[in-house]
């Protein structure tokens, strides 16, 4: 058999997987109780959505879920990454508890259980009930405390079934695409809410851990953040200074109060804060160990002073996305993480992945160019791990073609091709190449 990636030869415990989220592919809207989230009211609203479309169905896993895990298994992986939704099983985000929407989170877990993959549990992927917002959301100080009830009861029901829970999916995208401007739910658009609402994200996440770890919980508890290196345009002072206010609002803002128990000072002296109110035991109560970290990596940042709107020169293309094929950036984000955070736990690649713009034909689907992204993030990945970084797993963004946000529907990152007329799941060539690839890894711990 063809080495597909000679160069990266991983330990046996390494863990690969596969990931997805509540909203995106679960469907079921309406059924077994389940409550409105942001999200569903966001869709419906008119204009919000590329394509007009809404998550009302998206993969209709809550009924295919079976089929979806069969798929998992297929491609050799051990492990499944994917959030649970809030409102399913707490309809309004307070109060009573929907034992229909946990018994659908228990089946999966027993079918993943009888595959033997290993279950990676998001609480917060984006989706926060309706019920919370319509008392403020992630605005009212109060959603930290039901957040981390919420925390708590999963950690109670599932803790001894799964191998991780992480707190949150990318804060910094419910902050300031949420509440920065207005481009997710809940469709705010005012900077200095953002900033509150990244504190208060935080807060929950410390909250959460400390209610978790009272549950004696198994699970190893983490968060899960996007990341990106960022590089100047140019070697000005100007651009120099960009690029570190850059990292500093986007990387540091979240991972300074976790691992330091502040903020950095760099993005306060820029920062929109006339709303940023901080209570006196905030930070330590954001300030706890957490057994993993989480990084999603897509792309590396580019700024330019002289024009803002300046794109990289894209050496290795860009994805349906626009977003930049950089893998190198990967290697120096996790080299600057391990310089910058002595103290770091070991890190997961939760999310890595590429929006092509698929095509079936003849039941096949050829996206060469997602193979060849993957296999170059994981050689930059390797890299790290050659240099001293600890990761220990890897999934790929993401299982299936699913609705991507406010793009609905017309983009796909999936390894497997979703038709959403009739559900047929087809496998494209993208999977085949990651079910050997995982194949060949395990081989080798046997050589």
């Amino acid at each position: 058999m063809q080495n597909n990636n000679p160069e990266s030869k991983f330990s046996p415990s390494f863990t690969w997987g596969v990931a997805t989220s509540a909203y995106q592919i679960e469907g079921a809207a309406a059924t077994d109780g389940r409550g409105a989230s942001i999200w569903d009211t966001f869709t419906h609203t008119p204009g919000k959505i590329i394509d007009g479309s809404t998550g009302d169905v998206a993969c209709d896993h809550y009924h295919h879920y079976a089929e979806d895990v069969d798929l998992i298994a297929s491609l050799n992986v051990n492990a499944y990454r994917f959030s649970i939704s809030w409102s399913r099983v707490q309809p309004l985000g307070y109060g009573a508890w929907n034992e229909k929407g946990f018994e659908f989170y228990s089946n999966l877990l027993d079918r993943l259980a009888e595959k033997n993959i290993t279950a990676h549990v998001t609480l917060y992927h984006w989706d926060l009930p309706q019920g919370l917002q319509d008392y403020g959301g992630w605005l009212n100080r109060e959603t930290t405390a039901r957040f981390a009830e919420y925390a708590a009861e999963v950690a109670r029901r599932f803790g001894n079934r799964v191998a991780s829970i992480a707190t949150h999916n990318e804060p910094w995208c419910t902050a300031n695409l949420g509440y920065g401007n207005a481009q997710f739910a809940p469709g705010i658009a005012d900077a200095a809410l953002a900033v509150q609402v990244s504190h208060h994200l935080l807060l929950s996440h410390g909250l959460a851990m400390q209610a978790m770890r009272k549950t004696r919980t198994s699970a190893k508890l983490g968060i899960v953040l996007n990341q990106w290196p960022v590089t100047p345009a140019s070697d000005s002072v100007q651009d120099k200074a960009e690029a570190e206010w850059e990292y500093a609002r986007s990387v540091q803002w979240f991972m300074d109060p976790i691992f330091k128990g502040t903020y950095p000072q760099k993005a306060l002296d820029r920062m929109e804060l006339k709303k940023f109110d901080v209570h006196a035991d905030d930070m330590k109560n954001i300030q706890q160990a957490i057994d993993f970290l989480g990084v999603n990596y897509y792309f590396r940042a580019f700024v330019s002073t002289d024009n803002p709107q300046k794109k990289p020169e894209g050496k290795l293309g860009f994805s349906d996305m626009g977003w930049e094929i950089y893998p190198d950036g990967l290697t120096d984000l996790l080299l600057q993480l391990k310089a910058e955070y002595p103290a770091l736990p070991p890190i997961y690649i939760t999310e890595n992945g590429m929006a092509v713009a698929d095509q079936i034909i003849d039941d096949k689907v050829s996206d060469q160019a997602r193979i060849d992204y993957v296999r170059m993030h994981l050689k930059a990945m390797h890299d790290a791990m050659v240099q001293g970084v600890d990761v220990q797993g890897y999934f790929y963004w993401s299982l299936l073609d699913n609705f991507e946000w406010n793009s609905g529907y017309a983009k796909r990152f999936g390894l497997v091709y979703v038709d959403y007329e009739t559900q047929k799941r087809t496998m494209k060539e993208s999977a085949y190449w990651y079910r050997d690839f995982v194949r060949e890894q395990r081989a080798l711990k046997q050589g």
